[in-house]
This record gives C-alpha cells, structure tokens and sequence, in this order.
C-alpha cells in the first residue's frame, strides 16, 4: 500500500470522484493542498477574486451539466466565512458543491489561533454536511462520505475543514482500490404511480408543475414523454425552467407573484388537479397556499420525505426521485394509453394555448431611454435556443423570465432560493468552463453587477469567454419598487455625476471602463434600435477575443414589473400586448 501525504490521498480521491474543476484561492492554511493538486496535475483550476465569487463558480459549474460537482476552496478563516452565502445559495437550490477549508493546527484550534475559526460549526446550517478532519487518517473516508452526501437523497453541499497538520501528514492508502459509495434515491412504485395517474384520470382541467428537482434528476425527456402521453400542460417553475421548450404546444408558462406569465396563472387557476415533481411550492410561485389550491387536488411527488407537506399538504404524496418516478410514470402512461384509459384532452390543451396567444406582455417599445422590455425582445432575436442564461435577483430576472425564452434544462441557470446579489457574474463563469463551447449570457441589473464586478478579471486571465448584459437604470430597483407601499423611494439611488466620465449622464459607475480596465471588452447602448447591432457585436468580441463582454443598456431610471400579492392580483404596470407586433418575439399558442 502506497504511503503519501493525506492530502495527496484527497487530491486522488477528487479525481476517482469525477470532480476534477477546482475554483478557490491559495492561502497559508491550504497550500499543503494546493502543492497535492500541483503534484498530481489532473485537476484544474481557476483563481478567483473572492472566495465567496469561487464558491458561486463552483455552483455554475455543476448546474451546467448532470453529475458535475464544482469543487471550492479556500484558507482558513475569512474563507471559509466567505463561502457561507454560496453554501446557503447552494443548499437553498439542492446544488452539490464540495467546499474545502484550510485549518490552523490541532493543537491550537482551542489557542485562538491566527484565522483559526470553528467553520464546521459556522457553516452547519447552510450545508448538507460539515466537518473538521482532527486525524489524518480519517481523510480518505472522509472525502468518500462527502461525496455520498452531496448526491444522496436531496442533493446539496458539504464543507470539509483541513487543519494544516493534518493534511501534511503521512497515512497509507491505496486509490486503486477505492471505490465511490453507493448512492440510495427513493423511487416511486408501480401502486403510488398508478395512485398518481388515477388521480390525473379524473381530473377534467389537469395541470403538471416541474421543478429543479426535474432538473437535478436528468429527467427533462422523460417529462416531455409523460407529458405527451397523458396530454397534459406543463407548467415548469423558475428552478424547473427548460425541462419543457416554451414552444412545446403542452409549455403552459410559468405561474407566480413576480417571475410569472399573465396566461401561466391564468391556466393555474382554470385547473382543477396539479402533478408536482421535484418543486417545493415556493411562496413566490404560489403566493397565498389558500388561493392556490382553492378548487383543485393535489399529487407531490418529491426526493425529500420532508418536503411533502411542507407548503401544502397534498391529497396524496409520493417520496421518489423525479427520474425513478417518471420512469415509472411513463410505463404505466403508455399502458394506459395502449388500453385506451387515458381521456382526451384536446379541448383543455386548446384552451391553454389560447390563452398563450391573447395574454402577452407587450415588449416593443421605442422610448428613450430605453425601456426595459425591449431588451428582452432583442434578445430573444439575437439568441437561439442554445443559449445558456445565468442571472440571479432584481427587476432584470424578474422581467427576463416574463419574457426570455428557453427550450432545454440547465439552459436558465439561476439562484432561485437565496438569489444573493453579485451571484451572476461568477457562476456565468462557472458554466461557460463548464461548457466552453455554449454561448453564456448572463444578465445583471447595475448594482449585481458591481457586488463582484472583479471577477470579470477571472475570465480575462483564464479566458472565459461570455456575454454580460447590464441593464443599468442607476437604481435599486426592486428594492425601490417595494418600497412604493411605505411612500418612499430611500437609500435606494445609484446616481450620481461621475467626474471623470460625465458621457454616463448621472448614472454614476462607469461600467465600460471598470470592465475594461479588468480585461474585457465592452459596449454601451442607449438606443433601442442599437441593442441588437450591441449584442451581434458581442458575440464577435467573445469569439475574438475570448474574454468577457459586458454590454452595458442605459435604461429609463423608474419602471414598474409586474407583480402582485397573489397569483390572481398580479399588477400590470404597463401596456399589454394586444397585436402581434406589441410583442414580436413572443411565443403564441
């Protein structure tokens, strides 16, 4: 048996794992660690900025594609500290991301030692798991049991503590013989699905609703399949967001207070009966649980026992992994269907994509400065449906997700639960070195965009190329928006006269030459008729140049999204469509 150092084992152990992307920052603490990863030369790395922008990459980087885990890594103290947002953004999302912290030395973990800080304890509520290593022998099965975690059941992450002694020390191992632990999922029966079809039968006006857990599970064409073979609409929540293409003729749109569609909560509450899978009834998808389920029952299927029930209590509950239940679900469809027991529901589907058709949002509009729904209309042209979308928070997501489009899972990546803000721009880089072959194009209001905006010098160092659209109304804007029911518009203001750039007008930052003195290109917008041409040209300079691009649109400073208090109140602040042409780019019924 081979005798090395217990970092090397753990460094071996990473690669057995499969996960062989590491995004962090060296320190004292954790060097020992980093001369392992240099030793073996199989994993690479990425140096962020900011240990908590590593862990945000880290989460990009697994939400990119099925069975990937990014792997963060930082020193003791302030970077272990540093990784509790993208810990609990992490855990709030069901995302596998395996944090590793350099520690001071056993023995002076009780001393007060310098950055010494009891992060396992710290980090406990953010994380699936958390340890402090205090034997080096206890490395390799600790790494082992990490990744077990991380994929078992719910999926989430897990934080493991180095001392420096620790990971220095000698210990005998051999990875030939290393084997991953076996992971367990719960997977719904042949009764509970016919349960659940039963249920879907008698239903005139049924409704599917999918989730992240969807996503989680690789199951997105086996939902299009179940979906297909009952007839059934789909409505996909924001984390579920691409399991079904919105031009499918079952994509139903979306439902909730904020990232919502007018003909998605309309369909919601014409229905009398909702399939959820792997969702958790979110409170800005339900809004009031008494609004949302008046008049209709309810079947929840979910990975974790104590999801279900959690929000609201459903008339039957099925604990499976959405893969293993939809399986299940499609062979018992295709019976049914064989041995004609599966109702017509050409009148209902017709119904729903009526109401896609006369209930849209308008988007064109030519004012200057520009209004925000342009934006989303211009780039719905400039991007197909290849596109990966990364965005987090604020009236840019919000309004995106009325209005964008998306046709495949993991191709909407955003922090759902959490949504901390400057989580954008180092988890786009996260999924562009995930997929470096896929056009990234995140999308930011101003102020996420400053809360990280160094990390832009990440993509130009390790050339990751993306598209970074800003939309820039030097404001607050959400936060400003809620503040409209207290009578007041405070502490909310980005602008300011900006001495050495007045050509921004009041808007305060500079972006553009922020971003270019960070490495990357960038153009600004303040026309609507320019934002095309901008976006065209930005792919040419990724491509080019093969760093980020940061297209910066100067948009009017006050507009209100739409949004309510309950899925029937949703406000409309703006001009609704009412022709073809108010909303272009629209996907009709």
């Amino acid at each position: 048996m081979a005798r090395m150092r217990a970092v090397d084992a753990a460094v071996l152990i990473l690669e057995k794992e499969g996960a062989v992307q590491a995004f962090g920052l060296p320190g004292a603490a954790i060097n020992p660690f980093y001369s392992a990863m240099r030793k073996h030369g199989g994993i690479k790395h990425v140096l962020a900025r900011h240990v908590e922008a590593a862990s945000h990459m880290a989460e990009g980087y697994t939400r990119a594609k099925a069975g990937n885990i990014g792997v963060c890594i930082g020193t003791s103290g302030p970077a272990g500290t540093d990784m509790i947002t993208g810990l609990y953004s992490a855990s709030a999302d069901s995302i596998p991301i395996l944090c590793i912290t350099g520690q001071a030395p056993v023995a002076k973990l009780h001393k007060e030692d310098f950055q010494a800080v009891d992060i396992a304890s710290i980090a406990k509520p953010v994380a699936k798991w958390t340890v402090t290593v205090m034997e080096a022998a206890q490395v390799p099965g600790t790494f082992q049991k990490a990744f077990q975690v991380m994929r078992e059941g719910r999926p989430g992450p897990v934080l493991v503590d180095l001392p420096v002694d620790v990971q220095l020390a000698e210990i005998d191992f051999d990875i030939d013989t290393y084997e991953p632990l076996p992971v367990a999922r719960p997977a719904a029966t042949r009764a509970q699905a016919e349960k659940a079809l039963q249920f879907l039968a008698e239903a005139e006006r049924p409704l599917i609703v999918a989730g992240g857990g969807v996503v989680n599970a690789d199951a997105a064409d086996l939902l299009v399949e179940f979906a297909e073979l009952v007839g059934v609409p789909v409505v996909p929540t924001l984390m579920g967001w691409g399991t079904i293409p919105d031009d499918h003729r079952l994509a139903a749109g979306m439902v909730g207070l904020q990232t919502s569609h007018r003909y998605g909560n309309a369909t919601l509450l014409a229905s009398d009966f909702v399939l959820g899978i792997g969702n958790r009834w979110a409170n800005r998808h339900t809004g009031s649980v008494a609004t949302y389920t008046e008049g209709r029952k309810f079947v929840h299927v979910d990975i974790e026992p104590t999801q279900i029930g959690r929000v609201l209590a459903p008339d039957y509950g099925i604990v499976s992994d959405a893969h293993a239940a939809l399986e299940v679900f499609v062979e018992v469809a295709r019976e049914w269907a064989a041995e004609g027991k599966l109702a017509d529901r050409t009148a209902w589907v017709s119904e729903c994509r009526e109401r896609r058709t006369t209930l849209q949002r308008k988007t064109h509009f030519a004012n200057v400065p520009i209004k925000p729904q342009r934006v989303y209309e211009e780039m719905n042209r400039a991007f197909g449906p290849d596109t990966r979308y990364v965005s987090t928070i604020g009236l840019s997501q919000i309004q995106a997700a009325q209005m964008l489009h998306v046709y495949r899972p993991r191709h909407w990546i955003n922090a759902g639960q959490a949504g901390p803000l400057g989580w954008t721009l180092p988890a786009a880089l996260g999924v562009a070195t995930a997929d470096p072959d896929s056009t990234v194009v995140a999308l930011s209001g101003d102020y996420d965009f400053q809360f990280l905006i160094e990390e832009l010098a990440v993509g130009a160092q390790f050339n990751i190329p993306y598209i970074h659209v800003v939309v820039n109304n030097s404001y607050l804007g959400l936060i400003r928006q809620a503040q409209r029911g207290l009578e007041m518009d405070y502490c909310v203001q980005l602008s300011f006269e900006n001495i050495n750039s007045p050509e921004v007008n009041g808007y305060g930052v500079d972006h553009l030459k922020v971003a270019e003195g960070l490495g990357c290109k960038s153009l600004r917008v303040s026309e609507p008729d320019e934002i095309l041409p901008a976006l065209e040209q930005a792919k040419k300079l990724m491509v080019e140049f093969q760093v980020p691009v940061v297209v910066e649109v100067i948009l009017e400073r006050v507009t209100n999204v739409a949004m309510g208090t309950e899925i029937d109140n949703v406000v409309e602040f703006e001009e609704l469509a009412e022709r073809p042409e108010d909303a272009p780019t629209a996907l009709g019924g």
